[in-house]
């Protein structure tokens, strides 16, 4: 089964289920013990996101701490559990889930749908105008630019990640015995332990940038469209190296790109190239009309030149992503540009 999350998801729910982590691991008085069962039955998912937080951040000592609190659930009951009391149900599930995460450290993976939801696919998603951090169950960290769409897929030889839009920002965890491959656009990136930055553009062209470490690029000439899950090597007998401090645009005509494409991208660059990780849009000189694209990305409001030359001005600084009316004021005060909207809400610019 695969499990769609739109990021990010019950913020307030997570924010809760925290708290009462830290508090079940200093311990409940019985009116929090109280607190704690009502504030589950708010909810229908207010203990799903519990015991999810509970096993990602391994306090198997706030699980156990579960068992004396609920009954068992008496709908889910099996055969083998039938003549088990409450406590000792829970206290099994439990010790499940505190040999996941031995497993899990030990670079194996074990499939407990209930407790690994990486296993068989997760797919998270950003709007426009959203960047979002999700920690992988191996602790990898990806990062979700705007309208982003990524599928995580994890087995006991792979790590998976299907990038089908948008921009991701991967750091991977190493795992020498489990590479973690990247697939976009029908193409592979794959590293053991690196940072490294993926974007489909709206070409369908894959532009690659390492940050730290190595990644290994296979181009395939007949780009891919799945990949098989347990597959720990699905690049061609000779990949590409992209090095920290380099770059690639990889063409969607796969015979267009070659190892000549690999150039180099200094610190300040990177540092701009990663500023929509913070919020912000950092323009150097680029055209207003180049400038409007990429602003486009974390707003659906429409923006038209009046002007033909227009488009041709060079901006420079920093905006905030998705602050429109930041951005038209900046544009007048430091440019001179004036800005009304029709009633179609369209952005109408001229000088």
């Amino acid at each position: 089964m695969t499990n769609i999350r739109s990021i990010p998801t019950n913020d307030q729910l997570y924010d809760q289920a925290s708290q009462w982590i830290v508090k079940m691991d200093k311990g409940l008085s019985a009116d929090e013990e109280t607190a704690l069962q009502e504030w589950l039955q708010t909810d229908q998912q207010a203990y799903s996101i519990l015991m999810e937080m509970t096993q990602l951040w391994d306090k198997m000592d706030a699980m156990s701490r579960l068992s004396d609190l609920f009954a068992k659930p008496q709908s889910s009951a099996s055969p083998s559990t039938a003549n088990q009391s409450p406590q000792s149900h829970w206290r099994s599930i439990g010790a499940i889930a505190a040999s996941l995460v031995l497993a899990t450290s030990l670079g194996l993976w074990v499939a407990f749908d209930t407790f690994n939801p990486f296993s068989t696919g997760n797919i998270y998603q950003t709007a426009i105008g959203e960047q979002s951090t999700v920690t992988l169950a191996d602790g990898s960290q990806i990062t979700l630019n705007t309208t982003t769409r990524v599928e995580v897929q994890y087995s006991e030889h792979a790590r998976h990640i299907h990038l089908s839009s948008g921009e991701l920002h991967v750091s991977v965890a190493k795992d020498p015995s489990r590479p973690l491959s990247v697939m976009a656009a029908g193409q592979i990136i794959q590293a053991v332990g690196t940072e490294f930055n993926i974007e489909i553009t709206d070409q369908q062209n894959i532009e690659l940038m390492v940050t730290e470490g190595k990644v290994r690029v296979g181009i395939h000439q007949n780009p891919i469209q799945t990949v098989p899950s347990d597959s720990d090597q699905p690049l061609p007998a000779e990949p590409l190296i992209l090095a920290a401090g380099e770059q690639i645009m990889l063409n969607k005509e796969p015979a267009a790109s070659s190892e000549k494409s690999i150039t180099e991208v200094s610190a300040e660059e990177i540092e701009v190239k990663l500023s929509w990780r913070q919020g912000n849009l950092i323009f150097r000189g680029e055209s207003l009309e180049d400038a409007v694209k990429e602003i486009n990305r974390y707003t659906s409001v429409e923006f038209v030149f009046m002007n033909e030359d227009l488009k041709k001005m060079r901006v420079a600084g920093l905006f905030k992503a998705g602050d429109v009316e930041g951005l038209l004021a900046a544009l007048h005060e430091n440019f001179n540009i004036i800005s009304q909207r029709d009633r179609d809400g369209k952005v109408l610019l001229s000088n």
